[in-house]
């Protein structure tokens, strides 16, 4: 997140608020995010302009991009880039990934979203912002044809035999013809199956019907949530949906967003967390907060209660957001101002205070209990947090067992300990060709999600 992951990292002597568009910020993180031996590095993406330029550090690099140029100076870590399925196609998408698969041998991750914001439906000609349910039906279709323009070309199939003059054995590229309610694509893609078969797939939504998708389809899920209890009742329902669609338990890894603020001491971390607080201004927060309560705020006291806020079915934006906020306020009834100071550091994930054992201590806890498979650093300030946490956190989770020393593999996937989602086999070659002289056409690419 530029700066850092609070909204007045900018303002803090620590950050870089000019590394928005300044490569070399990337790659130090990187670099530092490579030395800690983190799984990936992910990148959030919106396609509006996410608020008040007059505040913060919005906007910046398109991320598919950066993480192009971020592959060449990097080698183990994984690079996860947001790109929604509202607002693209399936071909550039499957295109786009399947590259970056290539350029970085293995270590792309896609973010799977469906867009929330009404501003980016306005950026794309929408009279109005596309229904929930709608979104995330086109999202459904959007990954079946994703997946099969990766799988249109076999694993082998490049021969490169000069002498015979063929560059890929016959039948081994073919086209998808894929005719649904939302795409027809014909194929083949025109990128060679990527290195992991599937770039890795993660989504980001907690709503009912992103909790859905993620059954079917998501093999890493980033959550935001406030307490133990919640993040174990999450990751419960959601492994329990994964058996309705033929999944076994284990297929998907479940990543809290975990917003670290460390200190030497506690009154240190304190001490930095009150200071990042004074440094917030309460015009960006507050129409941060009307976003995600889809209710306008403005001109109300900072120091008087929310109003009532509106029925979770009305909301056709961010709904896990909402539910969480909304949830906060019920449980904790505080004034606007004291919402805008709890969500400045993480927007709704769980922010930690403290010195580095009692962050790994938090770790420690929510991964023993079963609520985190791992989880998504979100340091508060950047680059400061992000090396705090690699120099002195890491570490204590090496001594725990519970992180790695050194990388064991060079593929995201094989960071995550997934399986390579199988291509297409010579037998189905053998069978298509045998299709088509009996005039049959083409059979339908197999589909499967990686576990």
């Amino acid at each position: 997140m530029n700066a850092g992951h609070h909204d007045a990292a900018w303002r803090h002597p620590d950050a870089r608020p000019g590394g928005v568009i300044d490569p070399a910020h990337f790659i130090d993180l990187a670099r530092t995010a490579e030395r800690g031996h983190f799984d990936s590095l992910f990148l959030a993406d919106g396609l509006a302009l996410l608020g008040d330029a007059r505040w913060n550090t919005v906007g910046g690099f398109e991320p598919l991009t950066l993480l192009a140029a971020l592959s060449a100076v990097t080698e183990r870590i994984g690079l996860i880039a947001t790109v929604s399925t509202t607002f693209h196609e399936p071909y550039t998408v499957a295109r786009a990934f399947a590259s970056l698969d290539h350029l970085s041998a293995g270590r792309a991750g896609w973010n799977i979203v469906t867009s929330g914001n009404p501003a980016e439906s306005r950026n794309f000609g929408y009279a109005s912002h596309p229904e929930h349910a709608r979104r995330y039906a086109r999202a459904d279709e959007f990954l079946e044809v994703v997946r099969k323009l990766w799988d249109s070309w076999e694993d082998d199939a490049i021969v490169l035999d000069r002498r015979a003059g063929r560059w890929t054995a016959e039948g081994s590229v073919r086209p998808i013809d894929h005719h649904g309610e939302h795409f027809r694509v014909a194929g083949p893609l025109n990128v060679p199956r990527p290195p992991q078969g599937h770039p890795l797939l993660v989504q980001a939504g907690s709503s009912r019907d992103g909790r859905e998708f993620a059954a079917r389809h998501a093999e890493a899920v980033f959550t935001a949530q406030q307490t133990l209890g919640d993040a174990l009742a999450f990751a419960r329902d959601l492994r329990s949906r994964l058996a309705r669609h033929g999944r076994p338990a284990d297929a998907l890894r479940i990543l809290p967003g975990l917003c670290p603020i460390l200190g030497s001491t506690e009154a240190e971390a304190r001490a930095l967390e009150e200071e990042l607080t004074a440094l917030q201004i309460p015009e960006y927060g507050l129409a941060q907060l009307s976003g995600m309560l889809g209710t306008d705020l403005t001109g109300l006291p900072l120091d008087g209660p929310l109003p009532p806020l509106p029925d979770e079915r009305r909301i056709n934006g961010n709904k896990s957001r909402f539910e969480l906020v909304a949830e906060l306020v019920r449980r904790e009834n505080p004034t606007i101002r004291e919402v805008i100071a709890r969500l400045g550091g993480g927007r709704g994930h769980r922010v930690v205070a403290g010195t580095p054992e009692g962050i790994a201590d938090t770790i420690e806890e929510w991964f023993r209990a079963g609520a985190a498979d791992g989880f998504n650093i979100m340091p508060p300030i950047l680059p400061t947090g992000l090396a705090d946490f690699v120099d002195h956190v890491v570490p204590i989770l090496v001594r725990r067992g519970l992180f790695r020393a050194d990388y064991g593999s060079r593929t995201l996937r094989g960071h995550y300990g997934l399986p390579r989602p199988a291509g297409r086999r010579h037998g189905d070659r053998r069978e298509d060709q045998a299709a088509a002289a009996s005039g049959a056409g083409p059979a339908v690419l197999p589909t499967g999600v990686g576990g």
